[in-house]
């Protein structure tokens, strides 16, 4: 593990409510079934990593967590599952449905009807209301990339395996747990708890320990 310094859980100091809205559940209105976005083709981990990193260190805010190669996964896993990954930084700005917003002063908060309708936005999808309460813990400014990266690990650390994820990486019990944030990932059952399309928990394991291995090959987990 990377001995980048890592800040105390939220456990022990914002103590958030267990009970807030998920992220990512896309529950504004449930239209129709059927998938949010085109399902990958593989395990695509390298395409723009480096790109991903550089975006996402650039910031005007401070910094409650640290991102060590472990987290940075989770959260390259998180936006694997979320369909934002292959846009590479670009994903810092997607709606849901695939569009682009342009700014990133504020979370766009645009609805997009589709199979669903949603005003999901941003790398991990987030709902305004889940944003807005990110944002006011974290004394966040804008919805710059770095900001949504400090945002989606306190939802993390929110749900209470933000530690799991620091010892023990992306097991399936802490995908369980995520799934009550983000649609996209399974609960025990394999299935979404929100009654949405959803990835396999073997094939989030293993983009997650690929994307982990290059991280720690790269100089950026060298620094």
């Amino acid at each position: 593990m990377c001995r980048l310094p890592i800040r105390h859980s939220l456990q022990h100091s914002l103590k958030p409510s267990r009970a807030a809205a998920p992220a990512c559940s896309l529950g504004l209105l449930l239209l129709a079934a059927g998938p949010l976005v085109a399902p990958s083709k593989g395990v695509e981990v390298d395409q723009s990593l480096e790109q991903i990193v550089a975006a996402a260190s650039e910031t005007e805010d401070g910094e409650l967590y640290a991102i060590t190669p472990e987290r940075r996964a989770l959260l390259n896993t998180i936006r694997y599952a979320e369909g934002t990954w292959k846009q590479g930084p670009e994903g810092y700005r997607t709606l849901y449905g695939g569009g682009r917003f342009s700014s990133l002063a504020k979370h766009p908060d645009v609805v997009v009807v589709k199979r669903y309708t949603s005003a999901a936005a941003g790398a991990y999808q987030f709902l305004p209301g889940t944003w807005k309460e990110a944002a006011n813990k974290l004394s966040l400014r804008s919805f710059k990339p770095h900001n949504q990266d400090q945002a989606a690990l306190y939802l993390v650390d929110r749900r209470g395996v933000l530690d799991q994820v620091d010892r023990s990486g992306l097991t399936r019990g802490v995908m369980a747990v995520l799934s009550k944030e983000w649609a996209s990932f399974p609960s025990h059952n394999g299935l979404s708890a929100y009654g949405q399309p959803v990835k396999k928990a073997a094939e989030l394991a293993n983009f997650y320990e690929s994307n982990l291995k290059q991280l720690k090959r790269s100089r950026w987990a060298q620094a």
